[in-house]
């Protein structure tokens, strides 16, 4: 047991070494722990009474001591809902990007394993539905199930679906073949037990860093939908419908738009740098 733990240990060891290497990618994770954190502290940060708390007197101020980010139309402290926007935002990004690799796993990994029949009649579906653009995919689901935070997961993890199944399948592709499978075989191990005990566990680097890098491409989905009024609607404090509602005082108060836009960018950015990283450090060729 000490040994294993140690060996685990030193893994971890090595594995950090090569992610440090990336500056970009250590930049990325402390802004992805600070946006983080304030999804998670939100409430201790500034309650959350602040984002629906209207005062007349206070609409459209501009950044001050009293109100970091300023006020918005309806005199709501603008810090205080992008503050709790992280929430939605991070959440939505996390909540589809695992469910669409649940889903991705199974598919992918079923059609990779088994080839033949199963195989084409998955990749056949997922060609179909990879000939309808991501967002547009979305704004139909959306549309057929209504404006909801419900039906805007859903709407963006089917968009996300078809990717992950295409990746997996291939990753499988390249372990399906390998020694330790044919022994599993051998040994009379059930197919199920073959591909989420042997195949998948050996093909999760490349999984990693893809579900990483696709919670940056939920999270701009969700502010995209949500921009046109599609997704969350107000008075929910999501960074996307927080643009949407500033939009009309683009030239009067900018500044609405730009702590949700600029906050947006970050955390979108920080998931692709810590992806960039994953990759550095999960590569094999990389190692000195």
């Amino acid at each position: 047991m000490n040994r294993k733990r140690a060996k685990k240990h030193a893994q971890l060891k090595e594995f950090w070494r090569r992610y440090k290497k990336n500056k970009a990618a250590v930049v990325g994770l402390v802004l992805l722990c600070i946006i983080v954190g304030m999804a998670v502290f939100a409430d201790l940060i500034v309650p959350y009474a602040k984002c629906v708390e209207q005062v007349g007197a206070d609409r459209l101020q501009w950044p001050s001591v009293a109100h970091w980010f300023g006020t918005d139309e309806f005199g709501r402290d603008v810090f205080a809902r992008v503050v709790h926007g992280a929430r939605y935002s991070l959440f939505i990004g996390v909540a589809t990007s695992l469910m669409a690799l649940v889903a991705g796993a199974i598919l992918g990994a079923s059609a990779g394993y088994f080839g033949g029949m199963v195989d084409n009649v998955i990749c056949r579906i997922i060609d179909v539905f990879m000939c309808v653009p991501p967002i547009l995919l979305s704004l139909a689901v959306v549309a057929a199930l209504g404006t909801s935070m419900r039906n805007l997961i859903i709407a963006i993890t089917i968009s996300c679906i078809p990717g992950n199944v295409r990746l997996i399948r291939s990753v499988v592709l390249t372990v399906a073949d390998q020694d330790y499978v044919e022994v599993a075989r051998s040994y009379g191990a059930s197919n199920a037990r073959i591909i989420f005990r042997y195949v998948l566990p050996n093909a999760m680097g490349p999984i990693i860093v893809n579900t990483t890098m696709a919670i940056s491409d939920m999270i701009l989905s969700a502010a995209g939908l949500s921009f046109i009024g599609m997704g969350i609607q107000p008075p929910s404090p999501e960074w996307g419908a927080l643009l949407s509602a500033a939009q009309t005082y683009i030239f009067t108060s900018p500044y609405l738009l730009a702590f949700p836009g600029v906050f947006i960018i970050l955390s979108s950015l920080s998931f692709n740098l810590v992806g960039d990283g994953l990759t550095d450090a999960l590569d094999p060729k990389l190692k000195d």
